[in-house]
């Protein structure tokens, strides 16, 4: 799937057939911050560490996000959300 294919599931209800961490991305993407939470809360590894990083982020929890930042191995991201969104859900479907 590509980053545009992605994005446009986001105006149907139905979630698109993709792995967790894809899953965690589309509920944020679609206002839905406790279900993309959840869902990252699951996956333990560093890509659902960097998820956990970007919604705690998004939430205004800059401490909570920095330990998140470090489990995930990644720098503590200082550009828009939207931005760090496009990295992380370009990231996880392999084509950046």
């Amino acid at each position: 799937m590509t980053f545009d294919e992605f994005r446009a599931t986001l105006q149907f209800d139905q979630l698109p057939a993709v792995a967790a961490p894809l899953i965690a991305m589309w509920h944020d993407a679609r206002g839905d911050w406790h279900k993309a939470h959840a869902v990252a809360q699951e996956i333990d590894d560093e890509v659902g560490a960097w998820i956990h990083a970007y919604l705690h982020r998004k939430e205004g929890d800059a401490d909570n996000a920095a330990y998140w930042y470090g489990r995930a191995r990644q720098a503590i991201a200082s550009d828009s959300l939207d931005d760090e969104w496009t990295r992380i859900t370009t990231a996880l479907l392999g084509s950046g």
